[in-house]
């Protein structure tokens, strides 16, 4: 298992070197061969997972690296890091396999590729790495690439979004190394499995306060959470195609990914005192995306935009999640963020058709008829929409569940009273967040296909090949996971119950 998560890091790096000996008219065909080649490496995984131990580390790589800072080469997986270094690689895999047709062949071509074959060593590392220096360089990885996709490849004021995200981005990451060199400071490891052995012995509850403040601050503008969202917005709407899917179905996620790893699992004090913050930021975020998307659902807005916005709204469910402190409320956290990436990846992929049919995104310009104009293009829209406002049955119904289930009896300690404010106010932020998604579909898939002046809105050719080859397997899982959550859930709870200590 340790071979395959070094390949899983190798084989992008070295699709780089083929990518650059081979001509440029072969990038697009390049890159999807190694995102492929990498998921199915990594599906590799599942029978070398040994389950009865989801709990522990597995495939553990220990090799001293740079001695003079305490850096060593420790990959390794268990049941929390296994479900998002699956999805990393899906998502990465369908979004070089999408790019293909799009990619044009020449040097701009062979650039794009790159960075997105940069990105996945990046986004892979930080789910595998189990070194706190380590982490924070796969980390640092993919600012440059997802700058230079925005920058280079976006649309509108991308310019301007790039910078506002590498700016944002990078501050939070200051912080969140100045965190890591405390931890380093008080117990003489960089070492995650160590740490995790630890769970805060060895650091008073003021520097694990102090600890967290400064990592959780990197991990909440990264996830995003409001009011360090600002970059969000931007980014998606500039953003391509792909790197929309990648920044919201993954890179979100190491935000969260961060929170449970490290926040919890090696500061458990700092935490603690930081819980109710924490879960109240993230309960108005999901309030605050809510709103914003219900303007965005007017005339004048813009679907990505919205479905940016709905992300803070959901990644503030995983925030109450990990803000509970609970068993429940991190298997929530979890699942929620794998949901999450399947059901907004798709959702911008099919807002990137739009765009490539259109040439917009206006959801007024956009039209309505749906399903007559394409049926299969709307009720793929609708499947999505469904997916996530939360519907019983697919994905987004349980990771919401469990953050509400473990926000009606958080850690003890932790104030009852105001979590279930929290859970009243995330209740209100649900029926929001169903209302929006409601209106898109009205907006787009119902009514007369003629406009209000009699006209005839402009036709919209149905799903093509390339679309169902990149955008099913999304829907399937999100299907799969909606009726059989076991699938994520019996990784994770092992997991999440030996971070904890062995805690509730």
């Amino acid at each position: 298992m340790a071979t395959l998560l070094v390949l899983l890091l190798v084989l992008p790096a070295a699709g780089l070197v083929v990518l650059y000996a081979a001509p440029a008219a072969l990038a697009g065909r390049i890159g999807a061969a190694v995102g492929v080649l990498v998921f199915l490496l990594s599906l590799a995984l599942l029978p070398l997972f040994d389950y009865h131990r989801a709990g522990q580390f597995q495939g553990e790589l220990d090799k001293s690296w740079v001695p003079a800072f305490d850096l060593r080469f420790h990959l390794g997986v268990d049941g929390i890091s296994l479900p998002l270094l699956l999805l990393t690689t899906l998502l990465t895999a369908l979004s070089l396999l999408y790019a293909v047709r799009t990619t044009t062949r020449d040097e701009s071509g062979r650039a794009f590729t790159a960075l997105l074959l940069v990105l996945e060593i990046g986004m892979v590392g930080t789910f595998v790495a189990l070194d706190l220096l380590l982490f924070f360089l796969f980390f640092e990885i993919v600012l440059l690439p997802m700058y230079g996709l925005i920058h280079r490849w976006g649309t509108g004021e991308r310019r301007r979004a790039a910078n506002k995200f590498i700016l944002y981005t990078l501050l939070g990451s200051a912080l969140m190394l100045l965190g890591f060199l405390l931890i380093h400071a008080k117990t003489g490891t960089f070492d995650m499995v160590a740490l995790n052995r630890l769970h805060g012995a060895g650091m008073t509850s003021g520097v694990q306060a102090v600890a967290f403040l400064l990592v959780g601050l990197g991990f909440a503008v990264k996830t995003p959470m409001w009011p360090l969202h600002t970059w969000l917005p931007d980014a998606h709407t500039s953003a391509p195609t792909v790197g929309s899917v990648l920044l919201a179905g993954v890179l979100l996620k190491m935000g969260t990914y961060g929170f449970i790893r490290i926040g919890a699992g090696m500061l458990p004090l700092g935490a603690h005192q930081y819980a109710f913050t924490l879960g109240a930021f993230g309960t108005v975020g999901i309030v605050y995306g809510a709103f914003a998307c219900l303007a965005q659902a007017r005339r004048g807005g813009d679907l990505k935009r919205l479905i940016a916005y709905s992300s803070v709204g959901h990644m503030g469910f995983v925030l109450l999640g990990v803000a509970t402190l609970t068993r429940v409320g991190l298997d929530g956290a979890l699942f929620a963020s794998v949901a999450h990436g399947l059901i907004t990846g798709l959702l911008f992929f099919i807002a990137g058709g739009f765009k490539e049919r259109l040439g917009t995104t206006d959801l007024y310009t956009l039209g309505r008829g749906l399903y007559e104009r394409a049926r299969r293009y709307g009720v793929l829209v609708v499947f999505a929409a469904m997916a996530s406002l939360g519907l019983p049955g697919l994905a987004g119904f349980w990771g919401e569940l469990y953050a509400l289930i473990g926000a009606t009896k958080p850690a003890s300690g932790l104030t009852l009273l105001g979590f279930h404010v929290l859970l009243a106010v995330a209740g209100l932020g649900m029926i929001l967040t169903a209302t929006y998604l409601l209106l898109v579909v009205r907006r787009l898939c119902m009514g007369a296909v003629s406009g209000p002046n009699g006209d005839r809105y402009h036709p919209v050719p149905d799903l093509t090949r390339r679309e169902l080859v990149s955008w099913t397997p999304l829907a399937g899982l999100t299907l799969v996971a909606g009726l059989w959550p076991a699938v994520i859930l019996a990784l994770a709870d092992p997991a999440v119950h030996h971070l904890l200590g062995g805690a509730r």
